[in-house]
């Protein structure tokens, strides 16, 4: 089976106008009864995501998941990736929330929300009992946290499915195997959120579609199986790293680059933004440099640069190598800050 290439939300509505495109909850078809009741049991541990990026000046929206009464939340990693604010709402209250770690690579986080208690967490399926025909409903905040919950009715369709997913803000793109596809007009804003089955369980995590939320209804969604999911964010509660799970939020270099602004003359990725006091700027990078290694690592894509980041916390001092503007080959230290 070949590889599904989608779109992968960053959830970016980054003026109102943006909200206005989305379309009405519902498909096109009736509401399946058990299904329909199924969501209703699911919705009072469904949570809504706000993100601010105050860097880049955009507004994000996605979905949560809870995992226990004092306010773990499970979702995307890329709902709140970068985010300096994250706020949520959940049974009627509204929480500031900290990252506690993630899998950039799985495309999952967990969440802790301030202050938090009594909240009720989610009744989780096992994904490994998945058929296919069996009916489903997407529940998720794409039409904002100020609006109800929609809900998108459909079916499994496929298991097992690989797909490639663009993240639209740095042009990279990430293979995820092991998803499932399900036949619901899913969009911006239903990351993170609950696939519910018939029992009213949560069988998987949604996390990318093949329509995004300019178009009507229609396409296909793709989710995590919750058993992977839940795997992946127990590892991040207990606090234990590895090559993949980061702990905590993450490591902010301050420099932006693009996988698609490749320098044509160094193997490297070309600066296009530098925080102003970042840790990059402190280094001696400007906007034109172009990156060669990080920590010995050689750089030849945002990709490589977020994986060597990922393996480091705040406060580690990373040797970088470059070429400024000039075609002068140049050293640094950068000691890495918290991130958002």
């Amino acid at each position: 089976m070949g590889i599904v290439h989608v779109t992968r939300w960053i959830t970016a509505s980054a003026v109102a106008l943006s909200l206005a495109l989305l379309v009405a909850p519902g498909s096109a078809g009736a509401e399946p009864l058990d299904v329909a009741a199924a969501a209703d049991r699911v919705e009072p541990s469904v949570v809504r995501i706000d993100t601010i990026v105050d860097y880049q000046h955009i507004l994000g929206t996605g979905t949560g998941i809870v995992l226990d009464p004092g306010g773990q939340v499970l979702t995307n990693y890329h709902v709140v990736q970068g985010a300096d604010v994250i706020s949520a709402v959940v049974g009627g209250a509204t929480y500031g929330a900290d990252i506690l770690g993630y899998d950039r690579g799985r495309d999952i986080a967990v969440l802790q929300l301030r202050g938090a208690g009594g909240l009720a967490p989610a009744p989780v399926g096992d994904s490994a009992r998945l058929v296919v025909g069996e009916p489903v409903v997407a529940i998720g905040n794409a039409q904002g946290s100020a609006n109800p919950l929609t809900r998108e009715f459909g079916s499994i369709s496929a298991l097992g499915r690989t797909i490639s997913a663009e993240d639209e803000l740095s042009g990279t793109a990430t293979e995820m195997t092991g998803l499932f596809e399900f036949a619901a007009p899913v969009r911006a804003g239903d990351s993170g959120g609950p696939v519910v089955n018939g029992a009213g369980e949560i069988i998987g995590v949604t996390t990318a579609a093949s329509v995004n939320f300019r178009m009507g209804p229609g396409g296909e969604g793709y989710a995590i199986p919750i058993n992977e999911a839940m795997s992946i964010a127990n590892q991040i509660r207990s606090g234990t790293p590895s090559d993949t799970v980061h702990i905590g939020p993450p490591t902010l270099l301050g420099v932006g680059v693009s996988s698609a602004e490749q320098h044509e003359s160094f193997p490297g990725v070309l600066v296009h933004d530098v925080m102003p006091d970042g840790p990059a700027a402190g280094a001696g990078l400007a906007n034109g440099d172009v990156i060669l290694t990080i920590d010995g690592v050689r750089i030849e894509s945002a990709a490589d640069l977020t994986r060597v980041l990922d393996r480091h916390y705040p406060g580690d001092v990373l040797d970088l190598t470059w070429v400024d503007r000039a075609g002068q080959h140049r050293l640094g230290k950068a000691a890495l800050l918290a991130g958002a």
